[in-house]
């Protein structure tokens, strides 16, 4: 019958790396042969290191889940070279297939044949976002963000044992973390190096695990951690914080946190590349005589623009050097201000009076008062 990786780690086929390396160091802490005296400790760690070889490996896993086994059978009696005149001259063929599974498929060794050694891994790349202002964008800030993130263990700097002593070297390996083995098979004589069942290809094997996280060298902390927004940010832009991601295994480095940007909308301004644009609203009287008019800027600060007579509405003006600074440090961009012209809804008998005559000096014709200004009213 097949066996079930995923029953023996007692997680579910959906389970992640991090799950599946938990429960393993959770079962081989129970099973392992020098702290569980029973007389099956020794094959179920063997089982268990199995399981964890092949799960924690993604093409293992791939491989697995796609055939639903790890056993082998049916070799042809031609198969790989085999002659059968060889059982005349008495060799020995002796073998088994979980062996040649367990040698050729589990993994670690390179083309020399030499078991590969744990190598130190990077961690996991982060994400987070954050929402800023306008002038956040505009003049930079620093922004603080809480990020739950897997941290080295400070009790044990990632040993994951309790002490330096409970670190021991791997008697059945010596600390190789492999095991050379040869042997005459149906193909031939291979000479392969299979990993450890004692220390699962680690070279040594931890007595007591650490207390504060149980063996895993990491833990779970949330971490204050500040960002700097460059003048000229744009959005959806992403920052990378150098080293504040995942912790890395076996002495590797952090991973980096990336900050994606998400600028919220303001009240007034409107981003239009490294310009801003502002709608302000004057009156019918100042678009007729011109005037000058007080402007807010983004940086708090009120500056003024002279309104010709005559502007018509949609008219856009110009304040140069008060827009977006570029990012990349080539100039300010402007701020254009574009001229709304509001129309008076309600009028008092006088002011429609004086209208009217405005509009005789101009030579408008007016055939039906009421009508002209219910349509314009």
């Amino acid at each position: 019958m097949a066996k079930d990786y995923y029953k023996t780690l007692g997680v579910g086929k959906d389970a992640t790396k991090e799950e599946i390396k938990k429960a393993y160091k959770k079962l081989a802490k129970q099973h392992h042969p020098d702290m569980n005296k029973s007389s099956d400790a020794g094959e179920k760690f063997k089982e268990i290191n199995e399981a964890a070889a092949v799960l924690g490996d993604d093409e293992k896993r791939k491989q697995y889940d796609q055939f639903g086994t790890a056993d082998f059978s049916g070799f042809s009696s031609q198969a790989g070279g085999f002659d059968p005149s060889d059982f005349a001259r008495g060799a020995d063929f002796s073998f088994n297939f979980d062996d040649i599974f367990d040698q050729f498929f589990s993994g670690g060794f390179s083309s020399s044949g030499r078991r590969r050694k744990s190598h130190a891994r990077r961690g996991s790349d982060l994400l987070a976002n954050i929402e800023i202002t306008l002038e956040d964008a505009a003049f930079g800030a620093e922004k603080e963000l809480f990020i739950p993130r897997n941290e080295t263990c400070a009790k044990c700097s990632g040993t994951g044992a309790e002490s330096k002593s409970d670190i021991k070297t791997c008697e059945k390996c010596e600390g190789s973390g492999s095991i050379r083995q040869q042997r005459r098979t149906p193909f031939g004589i291979f000479v392969t190096s299979s990993t450890c069942n004692v220390c699962g290809g680690e070279g040594k094997i931890i007595k007591n695990f650490c207390s504060m996280c149980d063996g895993n060298g990491v833990v779970r902390k949330e971490r204050k951690i500040k960002v700097k927004i460059p003048e000229g940010i744009e959005d959806s832009m992403r920052l990378r914080v150098s080293g504040e991601g995942e912790a890395g295994e076996n002495g590797g480095p952090s991973g980096d946190l990336y900050v994606e940007i998400k600028i919220s909308e303001h009240d007034l301004f409107e981003r239009q590349g490294n310009d801003l644009l502002i709608d302000v609203p004057i009156s019918f009287v100042m678009a007729c005589v011109g005037g000058e008019i007080s402007i807010p800027t983004l940086d708090g600060k009120k500056a003024k623009i002279s309104i010709p007579a005559g502007t018509q509405t949609n008219t856009i003006f110009s304040l140069r050097g008060k827009g977006f600074p570029s990012l990349k440090g080539h100039g300010i961009g402007d701020q254009r201000v574009k001229v709304i012209i509001q129309t008076p809804q309600k009028l008092t008998s006088r002011q429609k009076d004086l209208l009217m005559q405005f509009a005789k000096l101009g030579g408008d014709k007016i055939e039906d008062e009421k009508g002209f200004f219910s349509k314009l009213f």
